[in-house]
């Protein structure tokens, strides 16, 4: 039975048991907002990022680090491989050849400022005003630009696709950390607000933030 494993967390594709990590998600979030947002049942069991539990488990995974996506035996890791996959198999992934590139080409974008926002939270790359005010502004712009290249609700028109969950996910964070962030760019705020409303991600994304789940933001100075 195909299984994920994600930031300690567990999938199975029918009647699923996922585990994560303490109250900051990662790189699997993507993958848990594509499961509930699909109807895809699972059992969320939580691991104590510092307890032996998880340092024995972490021993079993491929690079001791998550999302892991184990199928017929095998370990297969990375989270954009694994949303790929998922959105093959759940015909999620582009109508054809083409927007399946463009899909690719817009989420190693999103993921490329993902790259420049993690450098300040956690290495001090630049002050806070410069990544409020410059660069996420600036790169944001771009990637709304290009956005547009497909009218509709989402990046490839009126389907929703796993690379949205990508975009959401990131447009959340950014707005968790400063609340004026998206209002420079109208086409990405009324995205993020189309996904924060859909009906089996709304009560999930409603309690995560009442859980405050992204601690390390307030500690570089987020607005949350």
């Amino acid at each position: 039975m195909p299984c994920l494993k994600i930031d300690g967390k567990e999938y199975v594709q029918a009647g699923a048991i996922m585990r994560h990590l303490g109250k900051v998600y990662g790189f699997g979030e993507y993958i848990r907002l594509f499961f509930l947002d699909n109807d895809i049942k699972f059992e969320d069991i939580r691991y104590d990022f510092n307890s032996k539990e998880w340092e024995d488990k972490k021993k079993t995974m491929i690079f001791g680090q998550m999302p892991c996506l184990k199928m017929d035996g095998k370990d297969y890791v990375q989270a954009g491989a694994i949303m790929r996959h998922l959105g093959k198999v759940h015909n999620l992934n582009g109508s054809n050849e083409d927007e399946s590139f463009f899909l690719d080409m817009f989420n190693e974008c999103v993921r490329d400022l993902r790259l420049k926002f993690a450098f300040f939270i956690y290495k001090d790359t630049e002050t806070h005003d410069q990544i409020v005010n410059k660069t996420l502004p600036e790169f944001l712009g771009k990637l709304e630009k290009l956005f547009k290249e497909h009218p509709g609700d989402f990046i490839i028109g009126n389907k929703i696709s796993y690379a949205d969950y990508f975009l959401f996910e990131e447009l959340d964070v950014y707005h968790t950390f400063d609340k004026t962030i998206l209002d420079k760019f109208p086409d990405f705020k009324e995205f993020w607000e189309r996904m924060w409303n859909r009906p089996h991600l709304k009560a999930y994304l409603e309690q995560r933030k009442k859980d405050k789940v992204w601690t390390h933001l307030v500690e570089k100075g987020s607005n949350y």
